[in-house]
């Protein structure tokens, strides 16, 4: 869609910003811009080409006709979050006011978008989990593969994005570790177990150099039918092929559901929140905090199964399912 001439530059010199200096993955950059580009556009249908002129009743205008689209709170929230970024990029240019709506410390802003309803993460049992980590045939080039691809994003905590980045020099398995670059290229160690361990040895050693059979050298760990490194895409084909075959509701596997299950099960286990966060490669704690939800919401159920005062079925407690809920991509 067109911008008007007088946010054109500042628009590409903010991209070009978020490209070299933020790290952000290019589907995360395509969505801001979009997302700033949508606003600039809102914009021009109230002839406004001076960004100084963008106040809160012109952001309140805005926010109430993206309601009306029927974006949820959360649609509504990333594309504020969006357009304040774009802004504290004009007022550090000087495009605009520091002081006032744009300020780094104001919150003006951020309090005028809705604030998202919380939601949980979907994640699998540990029998789920269970039964889909044994699916796969291990006497078979890909499944063997795609054995190593399911143990190591259970047991370290994987993002798709980390998964297909490995190469086969950031493994240590003689102390099960893998060294992974997540979200703004942050360097991380994640950590597995004997199982992940096994399946990555026995692919690598057994079924990795015939993927590569007559083909030019690669340092990827995980390749495909053509030697080649893996696609975001191809895994998440990978997951929904062995949830299916494990007879779960595929509509709710996803490559991040293997991430919520390692962090709930972790939690589930007696670990401590900084710990699951660092594993996670979260920032802020808040984010990991999101997990602690889910395991106060079994606690619960299975208190009132098992309390003599809470009068509720054992059998509650047993049919416990985990709550379907779609979370952010970010965590």
């Amino acid at each position: 869609m067109p911008v008007p001439s007088a946010y054109a530059e500042p628009l590409y010199a903010y991209v070009r910003h978020l490209r070299a200096e933020r790290g952000l993955s290019p589907r995360t950059l395509e969505a801001y811009e979009f997302h700033v580009r949508v606003f600039l556009d809102f914009l021009t249908g109230l002839k406004i080409e001076d960004p100084a002129a963008v106040d809160r009743s012109i952001l309140r205008k805005y926010i109430a006709s993206l309601a009306a689209r029927n974006l949820d709170k959360a649609g509504v929230a990333l594309r504020i979050s969006s357009v304040r970024s774009f802004f504290r990029f004009l007022a550090q240019q000087e495009i605009v006011p520091r002081r006032g709506l744009w300020s780094k410390r104001s919150i003006e802003a951020k309090s005028l978008s809705p604030k998202p309803d919380l939601r949980l993460p979907s994640f699998l049992t540990k029998q789920e989990m269970r039964a889909m980590l044994e699916t796969p045939d291990i006497t078979d080039m890909f499944g063997s593969r795609d054995k190593a691809i399911l143990e190591l994003i259970y047991a370290g905590g994987l993002r798709v994005s980390e998964v297909v980045g490995l190469d086969v020099k950031t493994l240590d398995l003689g102390n099960k570790e893998a060294r992974v670059w997540g979200k703004g290229a942050k360097e991380r160690i994640v950590l597995m177990g004997r199982p992940a361990q096994e399946a990555l040895e026995r692919y690598i050693a057994e079924f990795r150099p015939q993927l590569l059979s007559g083909r030019p050298r690669i340092d990827a760990l995980f390749l495909n039918r053509y030697g080649r490194r893996l696609t975001q895409r191809s895994v998440q084909n990978i997951v929904k092929e062995y949830a299916l075959k494990a007879g779960l509701d595929v509509e709710r596997v996803h490559t991040h559901t293997l991430r919520h299950s390692f962090a709930t099960h972790l939690l589930d286990g007696g670990a401590d929140l900084r710990v699951v966060q660092e594993l996670l490669g979260h920032s802020s704690p808040s984010t990991t905090q999101i997990y602690t939800h889910i395991t106060q919401a079994r606690a619960k159920v299975v208190y009132e199964a098992a309390h003599p005062m809470a009068k509720q079925s054992a059998q509650k407690a047993q049919d416990w399912e985990p709550v379907m809920m779609p979370v952010r991509q970010e965590d």
